[in-house]
């Protein structure tokens, strides 16, 4: 995947996302939705010939890059952690 940073503002930003991984972007919004900062979360997949899908931030008082940020490294773990129970449960 590849992201560019398309618009941004106070507490907004827009980034492009090139060859977008739903797997991880669905999983993304969701984190950024749990953190009471983020007023909005939305990924844009748009219509394939026309749209290029983007990823929309909004947060009341934090720079959403911070939220972004803040997401995938919580996801990391996530993710992480169930990468090491599975190599656990299946030796």
């Amino acid at each position: 995947m590849e992201f560019k940073l398309i618009s941004e503002e106070k507490n907004a930003i827009k980034i492009e996302i090139g060859n977008p991984d739903d797997t991880l972007l669905y999983p993304l919004v969701n984190e950024l939705l749990k953190n009471s900062d983020v007023a909005e979360a939305r990924y844009y997949a748009g219509h394939p010939q026309l749209d290029k899908p983007a990823l929309v931030i909004k947060t009341k008082k934090q720079k959403p890059q911070n939220a972004l940020k803040k997401a995938a490294e919580n996801l990391a773990m996530e993710y992480g952690e169930a990468r090491k129970l599975l190599e656990k449960e299946l030796k």
